[in-house]
């Protein structure tokens, strides 16, 4: 039995009213809002926050593999889903791949575990999903989309999701598309790309599975798929007799917005929450083609228990002041150089990676002191060398000291200096703080961590922790 054994979700803590889009160029308001991914996150930093989300409550140390989709990936050539495997602290003898190049990257991926678990090369392997795409200023894509991610545990044993059968099509259209030259997604006219693309093949790969197994869509507790626009993932549900308002999963485009290869996965992880024992489900996602799969929730979903869950992330939120905030996040806007600007070296991010991407200190065997970053010799007791790692990552603190740095620059200012006081042995990490109001900040505040972007140096990003309030 595999399929689904733990989700995760993650929805950036701001959101820009879509009307402040339309008024900034004089077009029609599409009605509600859309996640920002904040300046230092991208499709890296959010499929990290997925991947831990969806780790609580498990052991790291039996996942054998992890997938990486999007369209937006910050590099061209290198891998990130080995970025993200370091953040999440994983195993390094796993399979790492990145999927890329399609909405349906996401769903790949997710069969790609399926068949991977199935076959036996693979116990556990953890599929994330995220998104930042970029619509023409002015276009109404560039209100429809949003930020976000999703992961999904794949196993044989404890799931609380089986993945009963698998149906894709391939179809090469030019309907949605980005070159290898292009900053903003392209699309054909709306007409020709919902109804010869979209509709079109949706519509065969949804009936297709569904006849194979003899279903009727009145058998289905969930419908899943993501949609360009409301009207067509209402007019898809109906023109296959589902119902809109009792079996269509909620699309978020009001709320969040499109997050293109991560959408359909996003939406899997908020329908887990509601659904019960034995309640059948159909997922399917489009892009040159459609995936459909036939997932089946277990007894195990009653035991989800108390841990965070996708939707809290929808409630957790503060709305961004204006538009122009929004390209400086993108940089679409030019802004005036930050003053302090730290270089960088591969050598040695290597060297220190245990504690750059693992979040790791030292704790000593002697006097059980924690430190950060980890240090050969214990400042408590002077033991040399005598020591474990303890993750830090995943442990809570309070600010013990900040400082509001106004001299920074940078699309946020000032910036939060922050030595906060770690819950594991009481470690101090220096870091900046994120996701916050500066007015706010203040000794004691209770904080979490959260993998994020610093700087491009030397032609390649850098990756490591901040604090910010709790979520």
């Amino acid at each position: 039995m595999v399929g689904i054994t733990s989700y995760g979700a993650y929805i950036p803590f701001f959101r820009l009213s879509r009307d402040l889009m339309a008024q900034a160029w004089g077009r029609r308001f599409i009605g509600g809002e859309r996640s920002v991914a904040n300046h230092d996150e991208d499709t890296v930093t959010m499929a990290t926050e997925a991947a831990l989300n969806s780790l609580k409550g498990t052991n790291r140390l039996q996942v054998e593999g992890l997938f990486f989709a999007s369209t937006t990936s910050p590099y061209k050539e290198k891998q990130c889903s080995t970025i993200i495997s370091a953040a999440a602290d994983l195993r390094s003898d796993i399979l790492s791949a990145d999927f890329a190049n399609s909405l349906r990257a996401g769903t790949a991926a997710l069969r790609a575990a399926r068949d991977a678990v199935s076959s036996g090369s693979a116990k556990s392997v953890l599929v994330t999903a995220a998104e930042c795409r970029l619509g023409f200023p002015q276009s109404e894509e560039e209100q429809s989309f949003g930020d976000g991610a999703a992961a999904l545990l794949i196993g044989n044993s404890e799931v609380i999701a089986t993945i009963e059968d698998v149906y894709s099509i391939s179809d090469e259209i030019t309907d949605v598309w980005r070159t290898d030259k292009d900053t903003f997604v392209r699309s054909w006219e709306d007409r020709w790309a919902v109804t010869y693309g979209y509709a079109r093949v949706m519509e065969r790969a949804i009936s297709g599975i569904m006849k194979r197994h003899g279903f009727a869509p009145k058998d289905f507790a969930k419908v899943i798929f993501n949609a360009p626009n409301p009207r067509s993932h209402r007019d898809l549900a109906q023109s296959l007799g589902f119902d809109p308002k009792t079996q269509l999963q909620d699309n978020l485009l009001a709320t969040v917005g499109n997050t293109g290869a991560a959408h359909p996965l996003l939406m899997l992880a908020m329908a887990l929450e509601e659904v019960k024992a034995n309640d059948l489900i159909i997922l399917a996602s489009y892009g040159q083609g459609a995936d459909a799969f036939i997932l089946q929730a277990t007894a195990q979903i009653e035991k989800r228990g108390n841990r965070d869950r996708a939707k809290s992330y929808l409630e957790s939120k503060r709305m961004l002041p204006s538009y122009e905030r929004y390209l400086s996040y993108r940089q679409l806007i030019e802004l005036a150089p930050e003053l302090f600007n730290v270089d960088s070296a591969a050598t040695v991010i290597w060297r220190t990676r245990d504690w750059v991407y693992s979040l790791y200190g030292s704790k000593c065997k002697r006097c059980g002191m924690v430190t950060f970053p980890i240090q050969r010799v214990c400042y408590g007791c002077q033991a040399k060398d005598d020591f474990e790692k303890v993750r830090l990552s995943d442990k809570k603190g309070k600010v013990f000291s900040f400082s509001l740095d106004n001299l920074a620059g940078g699309p946020d200012t000032p910036l939060v200096q922050t030595i906060i006081e770690s819950e594991e042995g009481a470690a101090r990490i220096y870091c900046l703080m994120t996701d916050c109001d500066p007015n706010e900040v203040k000794v004691d505040m209770p904080v979490e961590m959260t993998f994020r972007r610093l700087r491009e140096a030397r032609g390649f990003y850098n990756y490591f922790w901040k604090c910010r309030p709790l979520r």
